[in-house]
């Protein structure tokens, strides 16, 4: 087996999804040879003059971009995981009682700061190798100034206070998680909610009806501010495809290379998003006799070829006999750079639909850390 990443891909989070790739076909195949192909530091994209064709580049560089409702809410939360706390704050306070103890608001806020979570939760956390993430995600939420000004409004029930809190926390940990290479699929991600959220007695009501209400944001002026750090945070994911149209040649000859390389009879090859469209390109165009299965995911293949910009073939023309007699393409319809190869080859692919339970962007990126998708596979290889 053959893995070839996609668009956007460097060192760290390819060493990451190499390994979590190797790890679930080993579960699928025990003793499966795997190999890597890693084209993204030598034929990937990169600012040869230092941003120079980017307006207000060097003062605005160094910065990262920003969508079913709760899909969505959970995009507005990875890039600000404080927002749910803040709606808070700025609803109404509850009512006074005359009740004893604590007044509601010192109770909650002395329930969250003081949180110790239950072996259940930090086992759950750490088998999926984020333990040292929550730790940090839980330390930064319950010292958010956010914190406090929630609390003024919490009622004597504390439930959508405590649930927003539990969310705060996991949208922190998937950013920690993200920083480090790490993917965390949506599937993953509702699985911790859960815990978390039941620990911390926050099941129930969320604020989910005022963010669904939110206006997306203008420009404007900030959005030129953030025009280099937008550059940077596109430049791997949208250079890479651009300069593969331009000067693909490097990636299909790394590509024949390792293919040439790996031991074995019979080849599957499982490649990501551009690394698909690089592999049909490749296949298409040079007989690869070894390699009798291609595996695409999150691929934009298919889209190229309808529009006319797959480099190796233009419609009307067919796949050739070379090509492998076996190709499988995974997709999600939240991945807006996913597409279904079907019925653009009919007899030649089989698609087959996941949900990664993600907005895009990062229902392109969490593919490997979906069961969906190894059991797309699983059940192809068998």
């Amino acid at each position: 087996m053959l893995f070839v990443h996609g668009t956007g891909v460097r060192e760290v989070s390819y060493k990451e999804t190499f390994a979590a790739v190797r790890t679930r076909l080993d579960e699928i195949q025990p003793g499966l040879e795997v190999r890597g192909c890693f084209w993204g530091r030598e034929q990937g994209a990169s600012m040869a003059l230092d941003g120079a064709s980017v307006p207000r580049y060097r003062q605005s560089r160094g910065g990262t971009a920003d969508d079913d409702a709760e899909i969505e809410v959970w995009g507005v939360l990875y890039g600000d995981p404080w927002y749910e706390l803040r709606l808070l704050g700025l609803a109404p306070a509850p009512s006074s009682s005359l009740g004893f103890g604590l007044p509601a608001s010192e109770e909650f806020l002395a329930d969250v700061t003081e949180y110790d979570p239950a072996p259940e939760v930090v086992e759950a956390f750490d088998a999926r190798g984020l333990l040292g993430d929550f730790t940090e995600a839980l330390r930064a939420v319950v010292r958010a100034p956010e914190l406090l000004a929630a609390a003024a409004t919490a009622d004597s029930d504390g439930t959508e206070h405590r649930r927003t809190v539990a969310r705060a926390v996991i949208a922190m940990t998937m950013n920690l998680a993200d920083e480090r290479g790490v993917e965390v699929s949506g599937i993953v991600r509702d699985e911790l909610l859960a815990e978390l959220s039941t620990d911390l007695y926050a099941e129930g009501r969320s604020v989910m009806g005022l963010l669904g209400k939110v206006l997306a944001r203008p420009v404007g002026r900030r959005g030129r501010s953030r025009r280099g750090a937008w550059s940077d945070s596109a430049l791997p994911m949208v250079g890479d495809i651009l300069r593969y149209q331009a000067r693909g040649q490097g990636v299909r000859d790394h590509i024949k290379r390792t293919v040439e390389n790996t031991p074995g009879d019979a080849i599957t090859v499982i490649a990501h998003s551009l690394g698909g469209v690089a592999c049909v390109d490749l296949m298409v165009r040079e007989r690869l006799d070894r390699v009798d299965q291609l595996i695409t995911v999150g691929s934009q293949a298919p889209y190229f070829y309808e529009i006319g910009a797959l480099v190796s073939l233009e419609h009307p023309e067919t796949l050739p006999p070379r090509f492998p007699a076996k190709w499988l393409n995974i997709y999600d319809d939240r991945d807006f750079l996913a597409y279904q190869a079907a019925e653009v080859f009919p007899g030649r692919a089989e698609d087959r639909p996941v949900d990664n339970r993600q907005p895009f962007p990062w229902a392109h990126t969490t593919y490997w850390s979906n069961p969906e998708v190894w059991d797309a596979v699983g059940s192809w290889l068998r």
